[in-house]
């Protein structure tokens, strides 16, 4: 019979913003009795899933998963809730479209709805018919999180939390304290070798040095452990993700709104998040811009600009170091992935968590799945420049992975081909590609589609979208009841 392995003892996490603070939460709750020590501050503007400000729905059930309760975001962090994003100018057709969360649909409705979205519409014939129930209720603006375990005529709705970054990461750094995580501030200036591909220890300025068993890089795109391995290497995506420049907007006057916009402009992306704290905006542009046509496009003051190289590390996980989120990937944040990918591989890691002897085979099963969280969200980032308007600003690009056979998949069945560890679900990605601009092909089943089947999932969705409106409160009323101090009882 084996021997149990002696598990780990100690773990530093490098990098004091948002995603290290998490991480080091994950890795308590996973390992009640390792240490765990958080080591530098907050990683900077450059990286961008610790300055963050929102991530998609997989966040929400990692926070649960760790005791960061939703209802102590919307009242200590500023949170608010996106049901859709909003895409405009992505389509040549000139209409804007929204992308829901979730696999929500009737069977039935989705070869209807890929005629609905994907035929060319007439001047004056409006919109296609909603395609969730999340976009019925944004276009409304109705909406309160559900009441977990009691169904109601929301219950299914899938939604993404937005928050105040600091604020957010001061809730975090509550959590850590009172789980007994050591925090150790100060600049890390150099990396101690240990036996084979291991660090032994880093060392800190003016403070000595810490060992551990593992190292969690969430230093952001510099990978201060990571890439001072002699073992580094770094895949380039120059070629397939054109952007290279990202400014970052000061945030202006609060936005109350259920939905999120991504805006193609003559010059670039431009993306919005709506908060309590102010609505942010970033500009990703293929060339430097001057700073006055940025800030209009921004409709802000610019705070600052990130040069970019896209690309990601050959292997996240070497020796006894493993980088997450930024540290392992770089790319435009067009769109929350920065966050949810850091988010999965943190999932991942605590999944996979290994002994004080790591052996090779569950590091290299981490660095395949974590490789192909990265590729995928490669893949997704390059679908929206390889759209006809996307084209005209960012010019024409070799199509990454497995895109080519997606999007002859799509447009000739309707059909999206299974990829694992893709961020987004197959009607998630179906609401992309129209976003983007490409029409559905039929599949079979819809060329021998029942009618009368069709008719009753139409008037079953029109049913469900009535009491969803009737159940859902106005957005705005119930996120002013939600940030009411509570009375202390007398």
């Amino acid at each position: 019979m084996s021997a149990p392995r002696e598990p780990l003892r100690r773990i530093v996490v490098a990098g004091g913003g948002q995603l290290g603070i998490l991480a080091a939460i994950a890795l308590r709750r996973a390992l009640p009795s390792c240490e765990v020590v958080v080591v530098g501050g907050d990683p900077g503007p450059a990286a961008f899933a610790d300055a963050s400000p929102t991530a998609m729905p997989f966040t929400n059930k990692l926070h649960d998963r760790l005791g960061v309760e939703e209802a102590a975001i919307v009242t200590r962090a500023g949170g608010s809730y996106r049901l859709v994003t909003r895409y405009v100018g992505w389509d040549e057709s000139g209409q804007d479209a929204v992308v829901a969360y979730g696999e929500a649909l009737d069977p039935a409705l989705k070869t209807a709805f890929a005629r609905d979205w994907g035929r060319v519409r007439l001047p004056g014939e409006g919109a296609p018919p909603a395609g969730s129930l999340a976009e019925v209720l944004a276009s409304a603006a109705r909406f309160a999180p559900p009441p977990p375990g009691e169904p109601t005529p929301i219950s299914a709705v899938d939604y993404a939390l937005r928050w105040n970054p600091a604020a957010y990461r001061d809730l975090l750094i509550a959590t850590a304290e009172s789980l007994g995580i050591g925090y150790v501030a100060g600049v890390i200036d150099r990396i101690e070798p240990g036996e084979g591909d291991n660090l032994r220890a880093i060392g800190i300025a003016g403070q000595g040095e810490i060992a551990a068993d593992l190292f969690i890089d969430c230093t952001g795109p510099q990978a201060a452990l990571l890439a001072s391995h002699p073992r580094f290497a770094f895949t380039d995506w120059s070629a397939t993700l054109p952007t290279r420049h990202v400014y970052i907007g000061e945030p202006t006057a609060p936005v109350i709104a259920l939905e999120d916009r991504l805006t193609l402009t003559r010059a670039g992306w431009v993306s919005e998040v709506a908060g309590l704290d102010g609505r942010r905006a970033m500009l990703g542009t293929p060339a430097p811009l001057p700073r006055a046509e940025a800030e209009a496009l921004l409709g802000a003051r610019a705070l600052g600009a990130v040069a970019l190289t896209p690309g990601r590390v050959e292997a996240p996980w070497i020796g006894n170091v493993v980088a997450l989120g930024d540290a392992s990937a770089r790319f435009e944040p067009l769109g929350p992935l920065h966050l949810d990918l850091a988010h999965r591989q943190l999932a991942l890691l605590v999944e996979m968590l290994p002994g004080r002897a790591i052996t090779p085979l569950e590091r290299d099963e981490y660095n395949r799945r974590s490789v192909l969280m990265m590729e995928g969200v490669h893949e997704i980032l390059a679908l929206h420049f390889a759209s006809a308007p996307a084209q005209t600003v960012f010019g024409a690009r070799p199509l990454p992975g497995r895109l080519v056979a997606v999007i002859d998949q799509f447009e000739r069945r309707g059909r999206i081909p299974f990829r694992e560890e893709l961020p987004l679900l197959s009607q998630e990605q179906f609401a992309l590609l129209v976003a983007l601009g490409w029409t559905p092909g039929l599949p079979p089943a819809a060329l021998a589609a029942d009618a009368a089947g069709e008719a009753r999932a139409r008037a079953a969705f029109a049913a469900e979208a009535e009491a969803a409106l009737a159940f859902a409160p106005p957005y705005d009323q119930w996120l002013a009841r939600a940030l009411q101090p509570r009375a202390n009882p007398g």
